[in-house]
This record gives C-alpha cells, sequence and structure tokens, in this order.
C-alpha cells in the first residue's frame, strides 16, 4: 500500500501550469519537521509534492509561501535523461487531498482580518461571566 501523510509549510508559492486539455496541476514543496533532530544535523525534511484537478486549483487559490498544509497522496518515483545524458531519478509525492492545518489568524500572524484581534492562550475562547446562568445561554 501507497499511502503518505504529511503536514509542513511550503517553502515557496506553489507553481501553477495548466494543461492542453485545460488540467490544473500544482507543483510545490514543504518543510516537515523531523520528530527526532539529531545535534548539528538537519531539523526539516523539504518534500517535493504535486496535485491535479480540483485539487491543484484548491492549493492555488488558498496557499503560499508559508502556509501551513496537510496532505494525503501517494509517493511517486521516476526517472528522466539529462542534457548530459545521465539518469535522474525523481520522488515525489502526489497529493490527492489537501486541507488546512491552521486557522486564518494564525496563518496571518494572529491578525484577524476585520479589526486585528488576537487569539490568546484561550483559544480564542471568550470567558462567560459567572453571573450568567446555564440557561441563558444560547446552547446546552
Amino acid at each position: 500500500m501507497n499511502v503518505v501523510s504529511l503536514v509542513g509549510r511550503l517553502v515557496a508559492d506553489p507553481e501553477i501550469k495548466y494543461t492542453d486539455g485545460g488540467s490544473t496541476v500544482s507543483r510545490f514543496r514543504i518543510a516537515v519537521d523531523r520528530r527526532i533532530k539529531s545535534e548539528g544535523g538537519p531539523t526539516a525534511d523539504f518534500v517535493t509534492c504535486k496535485s491535479f484537478g480540483k485539487t491543484a486549483e484548491f492549493v492555488e487559490k488558498y496557499f503560499h509561501k508559508g502556509s501551513k498544509i496537510g496532505l494525503q497522496g501517494r509517493i511517486q518515483t521516476g526517472q528522466y535523461n539529462d542534457k548530459d545524458g545521465k539518469t535522474v531519478y525523481t520522488t515525489e509525492v502526489v497529493a490527492e487531498n489537501v486541507e488546512f492545518v491552521e486557522s486564518k489568524n494564525a496563518a496571518q500572524g494572529g491578525q484577524a482580518a476585520s479589526g486585528g484581534t488576537q487569539a490568546g492562550a484561550d483559544g480564542g475562547f471568550m470567558n462567560i461571566p459567572d453571573e450568567i446562568g446555564a440557561d441563558e445561554l444560547p446552547f446546552n
């Protein structure tokens, strides 16, 4: 079974291309933090990804450099000969499902689009005063 799940940040804006048939193709790289970091070693892996069709259109519309992204897909390997005739081997992830991993506030540095309020340590929830009874709340 060839299944991959990754969470990382785009290292650059996605590259978008269109096929002759009008289908959208997106290519992007994400930095995926390593869980265990060796001293003096790399702290992240940089993974090349691509997506097609509606998924590529979603990536094009909503993700840009620095965006945190979650994706599920499959590993695809390939090879080609470069201009010097050397064989080059490739490995990339074909993203079949893509999703937001952080809120719009977090993606914009904590600034809300409507007025600049920040979500604090309370996770964006407000405290309800003690004098308000449970029967006064709009939910139960």
